[in-house]
């Protein structure tokens, strides 16, 4: 069983808590058992797992036992976790389906993984430029509830797709239906003209209250499930 704080297993997990070291060491940590589980079955390759020797869940892998207090300051969560699983960042190869999303400098954790999430239940993939947030940070992957597991993840190539902005286009529900990729932008900047100028064609959502635009992840929810009632 694990006890010292200096194990080397325990700092790796603290070090990977920055997107710097995610990135450089090509890791990231799932904690708790759904996110776990998450992404043994999506096929991502585990490196080693950490449980609760107070309270070990069952693992279909071998796991180290590690004293509850220890387990307990390494997680990011409000609520201890039975489970940390460390990860390699190297994605499983999927098939692409025709809907996607294509997210452009889009920042916020919350609505990155909130958008793999919509991915995941409307059958899309998700795409990411640069500038992205994580999708592996803590965050992200607590906000995707482990969606981010099971969606194709590709590149930004926003060639052929549609873009969405707020004003001074035609509405979603008049786009050619032969249309299935999104490209959203971050809710301050939204798309810069050189990215709305290589896309096929541009809409916008129409609203009806004053509002003057959408949360990013509402939108782009909003355009995959148009997509998925407009072709039955």
């Amino acid at each position: 069983m694990i006890s010292s704080r200096d194990n080397p297993k325990l700092k790796l997990v603290r070090k990977l808590e920055t997107r710097r070291q995610r990135d450089k060491l090509g890791l990231f940590v799932a904690e708790g058992e759904d996110l776990v589980a998450g992404a043994l079955e999506g096929g991502w390759k585990l490196e080693f797992a950490l449980v609760d020797a107070a309270r070990a869940p069952e693992l279909p892998v071998r796991a180290e036992h590690v004293a509850s207090q220890l387990l307990a300051e390494v997680s990011t969560l409000g609520h201890a976790p039975r489970v940390i699983g460390v990860f390699r960042t190297g994605r499983p190869e999927k098939k692409l389906p025709p809907l996607g999303l294509e997210l452009w400098r889009v920042g916020d954790p919350g609505n990155v993984g909130t958008l793999a999430r919509a991915c995941d239940a409307f059958g899309a993939y998700l795409a990411l430029s640069p500038g992205c947030a994580d999708p592996f940070g803590p965050k992200a992957l607590r906000a995707s509830t482990g969606s981010i597991f099971r969606v194709p993840l590709t590149d930004f190539v926003p060639q052929g797709a549609v873009a969405l902005v707020a004003h001074d286009a035609p509405p979603l529900t008049e786009l050619d239906p032969s249309l299935s990729r999104f490209v959203l932008g971050s809710e301050r900047e939204g798309l810069p003209e050189e990215v709305v100028a290589a896309c096929a064609a541009s809409a916008t959502i129409s609203l009806a209250g004053p509002a003057e635009s959408l949360n990013v992840a509402m939108a782009g929810t909003i355009a995959l499930y148009e997509w998925r009632r407009s072709h039955g």
